[in-house]
This record gives structure tokens, C-alpha cells and sequence, in this order.
């Protein structure tokens, strides 16, 4: 049964295969923790095969709906002297707008949240007039080819980018497509562009503002720009919708969240509260 929610979550969890053996990722899987932590009521709506394991480990976090799918989708990251090569093992079905629960069509925020191009983000966008709309990039700019070898892949779909609020990637995500920044900053009204240790740019009616990070001892970075993307959204009611002060508190606790590991690495509330206080007294 779903309920009210703040906010709506859409994407593939997935499975990534480690030397351990199998892990949770995905955006939905670092986003949930994220906004459960800023206090907001969370509805995931991903795809997952219908024995999957893992997917009891997003049940304290928010409310999910997982669309039966034969697999998982599964990555696993390989390493050599060249460097990283990813490859899709398995894919989950699809996610369409008539998967959304009812319930949840009222959602006053919505968080694309693709990891292989699983949605369509005009259809989706369109299916919620009213709501902050956030779109995640970086599964949109994937493609993989018959051995499951990910490559780049070259999205631009100006009318689903009029519809969202809000686009954030990193800049390792288009390094094959660097013009896209200008192409995107024309269209949408907010567009954040992350770097890692050095911060990011926020993109906002013809500006574009950097904005730092916090020095620490990186322990795990995956999932960095979750966290960040998440405590941007779920940040926004207690900054008073004020996007540029909602940029700068998530780059910090993005910071905070590399020091840790899985989905430890979403912010605690103590961690949120002090860097609400830091942004006050900006």
C-alpha cells in the first residue's frame, strides 16, 4: 500500500558485483537515505528482479514499489592498466509514468533518477505539472554494447529539459560532450555541474557560480553525487527554496559522505543541522 510522500524517487536500483560478492547501488539506493535523513517521506519506484535480496535494505527508508523484472540491473566494474571499463551484466525492465502509483502522482518533488536510460524523461516530466522536477543525468548518457561494454552515449532532449527544474551531472559524465553544459543552461532553470574535491558550478539565469567543497580523507566515492543531488532536493523547504544556498550545503555534506562507505555515506541529521547553522551565519 503507498501513502503520502514528499518526495518521489525514480530509477533502477541496482547490483554492483564486487570482490565481495554483491552490493546494493544505484541513485535511488544513496538518494533514499539522503532525504529520509533531511525528515522527508520518501515513495521509491524502481525495477528489481522479484527475488531480489537487496531491495529489503531500501525498506527503512522509504515506501517501494519494485516493478517485477526477470533480472537486476547489474553492473560490474573492471580495472587494468588503461584504466576503469563498466559493463552492464543485467538489465531491470523499464519504468513508465503508468507504473506510478496514484497515490504518489501528487508528489510536490520528483527525482529522476535513470541508470540506463530506463525512463523516458519527457514522459515523465510531463506527468507531473506541478511538482520540482530533478533529473539526475548520468544514466541517460549510457549505452552498452552486445558484451555489455558501457559507453558514451549523446542525449539532448530539449523539450523534456524545458519541463525540469532542476539538472545536475558531473563533469566526468560529459567529457566526451563537454558542449552540453551551454546546450543545457539555455534551457533549464537550474543546472549544477559537479567536480569532485573542487566543488562544482551552479548554472542560473545566464550566471555561473562555483562553489566549494570541504577538505577530507576520502574513503569511498561512490555515491557521492547522490548524496549531493538528494541534499540539494531535500534541503530546498529549509532553505526557503533558495537553490544557490541549497547548491552550497550539499556540496558539503557530498564531502562529509565520501568519508564513509554504502549507504552509510547518506548524511546524518547532526551532520545536516550543523551545516544548516554554517549556511545561516553565511
Amino acid at each position: 500500500m503507498t501513502t503520502e510522500i514528499d518526495v518521489l524517487l525514480i530509477g533502477h536500483m541496482t547490483v554492483d558485483l564486487v570482490a565481495e560478492g554483491r552490493m546494493l547501488g544505484g541513485t535511488v539506493s544513496y538518494a533514499a537515505p539522503t532525504y529520509a535523513a533531511f525528515g522527508r517521506r520518501v515513495g521509491i519506484l524502481t525495477s528489481a528482479a522479484s527475488d531480489e535480496p537487496l531491495l529489503e535494505r531500501l525498506w527503512a527508508h522509504g515506501d517501494v514499489v519494485a516493478l517485477p523484472s526477470e533480472h537486476s540491473l547489474t553492473y560490474e566494474n573492471l580495472y587494468s592498466e588503461s584504466g576503469r571499463q563498466q559493463f552492464v551484466r543485467a538489465k531491470a525492465s523499464p519504468i513508465t509514468f503508468d507504473d506510478v502509483p496514484n497515490a504518489w502522482k501528487a508528489a510536490p518533488c520528483v527525482h529522476l533518477g535513470p541508470l540506463a536510460a530506463e525512463i523516458n524523461p519527457l514522459e515523465m516530466a510531463r506527468g507531473f505539472p506541478n511538482a520540482t522536477i530533478m533529473l539526475t543525468l548520468q544514466g541517460m548518457l549510457r549505452r552498452w554494447d552486445a558484451d555489455g561494454l558501457v559507453k558514451f552515449r549523446r542525449w539532448f532532449d530539449e523539450d523534456a529539459l524545458r519541463l525540469i527544474d532542476i539538472v545536475v551531472y558531473s563533469e566526468e559524465d560529459v567529457n566526451q560532450f563537454p558542449q552540453l553544459t551551454e546546450e543545457i543552461r539555455r534551457i533549464c532553470k537550474h543546472v549544477v555541474v559537479t567536480n569532485g574535491r573542487n566543488g562544482g558550478t551552479y548554472h542560473h539565469a545566464g550566471d555561473a557560480i562555483s562553489y566549494d567543497s570541504i577538505p577530507v580523507e576520502p574513503r569511498d566515492l561512490t555515491g557521492a553525487g547522490d548524496v549531493f543531488a538528494a541534499s540539494l532536493l531535500g534541503s530546498l523547504p529549509a532553505v526557503g527554496g533558495d537553490v544557490a544556498k541549497a547548491v552550497r550545503l550539499a556540496g558539503k555534506l557530498a564531502a562529509c559522505s565520501v568519508t564513509r562507505a554504502g549507504m552509510e555515506s547518506a548524511p546524518t541529521k547532526a551532520e545536516i543541522a550543523r551545516e544548516l547553522r554554517n549556511l545561516a551565519e553565511e
